[in-house]
């Protein structure tokens, strides 16, 4: 059995940010995400990103979170297997105010089903709550079932909000994702993520 936890990320992180991200977006969005973006991806300049958003965040709303898993039977036995990076809602999406955002939420697919993106959800939630924000965001692309059910088994709605990135010459669509943080239930509390 192995536990997991969720904790903010640190420099030392980077790397493996970096590792999860690339695998998971190949494994996940093929077929979405044209393949030659896919390709293109390189955990060099991945890490670099990551290293920036993590070290010097442009505000403090700005947090990354990675998921972590340890063995009950050998504690030095720890695997990140999933972040998140939150931080305030752009001021240029139409939105209500004190809002935050999901920039990027990702756990490697063979971790999944074990609770880490809930926990890693349940950890933005509460940090946008402390600071003071009452709606989160998230964008998610429109062919994405996973990601979509995961967000709506955690009380999160679709908003009608649609964009469409190009990538590649392609038109991926995308659909925006809400959920009010005043409620006193918890947000982001999907059982089987």
């Amino acid at each position: 059995m192995a536990l997991g936890y969720v904790r903010p990320a640190k420099e030392a992180d980077v790397d493996e940010i970096a590792r999860i991200q690339l695998s998971t977006w190949r494994a996940a969005y093929s077929g979405i995400v044209p393949a030659e973006v896919l390709d293109s991806l390189d955990t060099t300049w991945l890490a670099r990103q990551w290293r920036e958003s993590i070290v010097n965040p442009p505000s403090p709303t700005h947090q990354v979170f990675v998921a972590v898993e340890q063995a009950e039977s050998d504690r030095q036995a720890i695997t990140t297997v999933g972040f998140a990076a939150v931080g305030p809602a752009p001021e240029d999406e139409e939105v209500a105010e004190q809002s935050g955002l999901v920039t990027e939420m990702l756990v490697e697919p063979r971790f999944g089903r074990r609770g880490h993106g809930s926990r890693l959800l349940s950890a933005a939630v509460a940090h946008w709550r402390s600071h003071d924000l009452t709606t989160a965001y998230a964008w998610a692309f429109a062919r994405d079932a996973a990601t979509l059910g995961f967000y709506k088994s955690a009380g999160w709605d679709a908003d009608g909000a649609r964009r469409t990135l190009e990538m590649a010459d392609q038109r991926v669509p995308q659909v925006r994702l809400h959920c009010d943080l005043t409620e006193d239930d918890e947000p982001g509390q999907a059982a089987s993520a």
